[in-house]
């Protein structure tokens, strides 16, 4: 599929297939619902399919923060995440934002990765955050997740 082809506009309405990306991020229910509502809400597209949603909300003062990221896994590994990151910051400058944040799973290698390649630094570890809000252990890449990293990008 060509990435010249694709496009991320916002999303008009949520339908099942975005809520399943929604989850593929983040699987607790609660969770999402806590911020979808406040949410700046994108959708990167290509002629009818969803290849991937992007979910931003305020936090403090000029700063925003990617809540929700996810590519269709028939479209992973294909740029798709990094073009959802770079609109994100894109996004952000555009709106008058300072800084830019994002959190994600200590055993979320490839997330890591994409995020540190975008700019994104390691600012602090919240320890047992998935332990402690979410109902369910999450195994990802065979290890309990337990940690969330969070990143920031400043953009100054």
């Amino acid at each position: 599929m060509d990435k010249l082809e694709s496009k991320i506009k916002k999303i008009s309405q949520i339908t099942e297939k975005h809520y399943q990306l929604f989850l593929e991020a983040d699987p607790s229910k609660n969770i999402i619902a806590s911020y979808l509502d406040r949410a700046y809400k994108y959708e990167l597209v290509c002629g009818k399919d969803l290849l991937g949603v992007i979910l931003l909300i305020d936090t403090r003062p000029k700063t925003v923060e990617i809540v929700n990221l996810a590519v269709d896994e028939r479209f992973q590994n294909q740029g798709y995440g990094e073009r959802l990151v770079n609109f994100g910051l894109t996004w952000a400058k555009k709106h008058q934002y300072h800084t830019v944040e994002i959190g994600t799973g200590s055993t979320s290698f490839a997330q890591l990765y994409l995020y540190q390649k975008c700019g994104f630094r390691v600012v602090n570890i919240d320890t047992n955050f998935f332990v402690d809000n979410y109902d369910e252990p999450i195994i990802e890449n065979k290890l309990v997740l337990k940690d969330m990293i969070r990143l920031r990008k400043n953009l100054d």
